[in-house]
């Protein structure tokens, strides 16, 4: 079995997805991932820590708790992927990215062609870079299967 953090954006169900091609495909595959949950991981620290007048207090707040759930998830996993959607920059798994690379962590990236130029340095850390969640899929079932 292997381990597998879905980092990126929350805006779709691009983590449903593999999460169910590789029940399909009976992968043995533990999945982990960042609180998806926009407004929790948005309110985590003021709901927890108490109210602040400042937004940079508040997000530095629900940033720090959060960044517990991630630093342990990208430390314990065996591979990350990286999901860069079209609508937001996704700063954060632009992070999670460049830690897990700190790691040599193995990284799967997920993006558009659209966004290849501005995702450069990122690529050239993954040892793949993906357009859909289909080529991830084929990606994980080759990894533990050896399998095409």
């Amino acid at each position: 079995m292997i381990t597998v953090y879905l980092a990126g954006e929350i805006h779709s169900n691009w983590r449903e997805e593999i999460i169910n091609f590789c029940k399909v495909e009976k992968l043995d595959i533990k999945f982990t991932s960042p609180v998806t949950n926009h407004e929790n991981s948005d309110n985590v620290g003021v709901e927890i820590l108490g109210v602040e007048e400042k937004n940079f207090w508040k997000d530095q707040k629900g940033a720090n708790i959060n960044s517990i759930r991630t630093k342990k998830s990208i430390q314990d996993c065996d591979l990350v992927i990286v999901k860069f959607g079209e609508k937001y920059k996704q700063w954060n798994a632009a992070f999670d990215a460049g830690y897990a690379a700190a790691l040599n962590k193995s990284i799967i990236v997920i993006h558009n062609e659209d966004q290849q130029h501005a995702l450069k340095e990122i690529d050239a850390a993954a040892s793949a870079v993906a357009s859909d969640t289909k080529q991830v899929i084929r990606i994980l079932k080759y990894v533990l299967e050896g399998s095409l």
